[in-house]
């Protein structure tokens, strides 16, 4: 038998270590490639500040209907938040919350607006623009799934006699940098009786019901509990989460949750 040299065993090493090397990287792509949130792919979160008092609105609603059925399977959260200064106004919005009004707000002073408006969308808390303008929507949804996302977050909801609990961790999103959980009913339809849109029936989709906002601590870990509504089903809502840096609005990282049921 042939005597293996030094330089020959290290050689054989190298490959064998080359080779596991790459079925670790096989395992965890492949984890990728079935949706695990580890991935570092972009994302497009799309808040939308509607009102049912507002006659502009329903064609901003309805195109973020059309967006969440045709990007399902991409990595965009829709929001749509409805704001109460149009309340005043003939129609009472029962979705309406002034924290909602509050919010938009907060990315009027963000972006160096002088003053906000419905319908209004702000893509990844850096881009805003009306509401109904259907190519530019697309196009900053293109453009965010193009982008390496920051950080990531994750989420986890279980529900137990009408409370929610929901776990989150966040990893690489800064200091400077605050969780936002949102929850989400899914669809509904109002028949508006006064207003801007009286004797019309409106549908609308990704309704924020509560929102929360939390620090991050150095753990980037926690969990909530919130009270959930009347009328609420798992089969028919969700929790959107984000990571938004404090200074200027940026979203760093988002993620969703159905809901579990404890048994």
């Amino acid at each position: 038998m042939r005597p293996i040299k030094i330089f020959e065993l290290t050689t054989g090493i190298a490959i064998a270590a080359v080779f596991f090397a790459a079925i670790i990287n096989f395992k965890t792509v492949e984890g990728v490639q079935k949706g695990n949130i580890t991935d570092n792919k972009g994302f497009a979160v799309v808040e939308l500040f509607t009102s049912e008092g507002c006659s502009s609105c329903p064609p901003a609603d309805e195109l973020v209907a059309r967006i969440q059925k045709e990007d399902k399977d991409k990595q965009v959260y829709i929001l749509a938040y409805h704001v109460d200064y149009w309340n005043r106004l003939g129609w009472k919005d029962v979705f309406s919350s002034a924290d909602y009004s509050k919010r938009q707000n907060e990315y009027a002073k963000w972006l160096n607006l002088q003053s906000v408006y419905t319908p209004q969308i702000v893509v990844n808390g850096k881009k805003e623009f009306v509401g109904s303008e259907e190519g530019t929507l697309r196009n900053a949804i293109t453009a965010g799934l193009r982008v390496q996302r920051a950080g990531v977050l994750t989420l986890s909801v279980r529900t137990d006699q009408g409370h929610a609990t929901i776990q989150y961790h966040a990893n690489g999103t800064g200091k400077n940098a605050s969780l936002l959980l949102a929850l989400i009913q899914q669809s509904a339809q109002t028949q508006v009786k006064s207003g801007e849109n009286g004797g019309h029936t409106l549908s609308h989709v990704q309704i924020v019901r509560k929102v929360q906002t939390l620090p991050l601590d150095s753990s980037g870990s926690g969990k909530i509990a919130i009270t959930l509504p009347d009328g609420f089903n798992t089969q028919g809502w969700q929790v959107i989460g984000f990571i938004q840096n404090n200074a200027n609005g940026g979203i760093l990282a988002a993620a969703k949750s159905d809901f579990t049921i404890n048994k």
